[in-house]
């Protein structure tokens, strides 16, 4: 679940994109060391060649038919299912090779209580839902996401226990969902809160799968009213699997110094999501995903992107992802780990 950019490339980046020489592999390291690297730590950093992404994301096209984890990992498409009605996910993941994706947005209908495909579309008429079954034969997977920045999240707008729970059971019976996403824009609404918790809390003693809760990412971490709303998840039994950090990219115009920024605000929020969950640091890394939020194509770079990957890999991070514009196929392949 937000808002959502240094100058031209300078020479030092073409040594980091030709993985050439000590002085590279050291820049990237340096942008991203997490808040509790040592310095002997640092320094064996240094000396490293960059991981390759191990595949996070393989070819579906030889994968299993039987996913053998429900977990999303690697790189997660998301795909507006409204927006994007032609979006073939069988073809998608052949072609890039990506095995997770996220499908949205499922919100309140006019009811109140009743899920939609964007608060419009029924449940049973998205063509790029529908494609699902094409997708797990393959060997890829996806999930559900409700709500986003427009529209209503259905735990806001049902106000009847009984029928918010029954909504999202049907939403993920129908879809046979292995991860549902929530991105929660009503962090300050406790009832919403509430109601939602006690469907999660009621979901999962039915059916085992995992709980993504997508809050916005600012520069000193997550808002205070989000990180309320986990501690009370938590305390109601439906704390989420995984936390991802709907974090907005400053345009590229905006000078140097984004990417570490962006860093420093998911190093504060480390400590807020280990303290509401009630996690270790090294748990809280894990349970973290990073998903890159663009108004324009051209504000992830190609560097950027190198470095969002060794930020994921290093730091063991659930998943990375994008929304709002689409960046460059060299871009979207630096993020799911594919050398050039």
């Amino acid at each position: 679940m937000a808002r959502h950019r240094e100058p031209g490339t300078p020479p030092r980046t073409l040594v980091v994109l030709a993985g050439l020489g000590l002085a590279g592999v050291t820049g990237v390291a340096v942008w991203f060391l997490p808040a509790q690297a040592t310095p002997e730590w640092s320094a064996s950093l240094a000396a490293a060649s960059p991981p390759a992404r191990t595949a996070a994301s393989p070819s579906p096209a030889s994968a299993p038919s039987a996913l053998a984890v429900t977990e999303p990992s690697g790189y997660v498409a998301f795909v507006d299912t409204v927006a994007d009605p032609g979006f073939d996910l069988p073809a998608a993941a052949r072609r890039t090779g990506v095995r997770w994706f996220s499908l949205g947005r499922v919100m309140a209908g006019p009811s109140g209580c009743a899920p939609k495909w964007g608060g419009t579309i029924d449940l049973g008429r998205s063509s790029v839902a529908n494609r699902l079954p094409g997708l797990r034969a393959a060997g890829g997977d996806a999930g559900l996401a409700f709500g986003g920045p427009v529209g209503r999240e259905l735990a806001a707008a049902c106000a009847d226990q009984r029928a918010l729970t029954s909504a999202y059971r049907k939403v993920i019976a129908a879809f046979g969902a292995s991860f549902a996403e929530f991105e929660i824009r009503d962090g300050g609404d406790v009832s919403a809160v509430r109601r939602r918790a006690v469907a999660l809390a009621d979901l999962r003693r039915d059916k085992k799968f995992t709980v993504v809760f997508s809050v916005p990412l600012g520069p000193s971490g997550l808002a205070p009213s989000d990180v309320e709303m986990l501690r009370q998840s938590r305390a109601a039994g439906a704390a989420p699997d995984t936390v991802n950090l709907l974090a907005a990219i400053e345009p590229r115009a905006g000078g140097e110094g984004r990417m570490r920024r962006l860093a420093a605000a998911v190093r504060a929020a480390q400590g807020q999501l280990a303290g509401a969950l009630g996690i270790d640091a090294a748990t809280t890394w894990r349970r973290t995903a990073l998903t890159a939020v663009l108004a324009g194509p051209d504000d992830l770079s190609l560097l950027d992107a190198r470095k969002l990957s060794w930020y994921s890999t290093r730091n063991h991070l659930a998943w990375l992802s994008t929304r709002g514009a689409t960046p460059p196929a060299a871009v979207l392949r630096a993020l799911r780990g594919e050398r050039a």
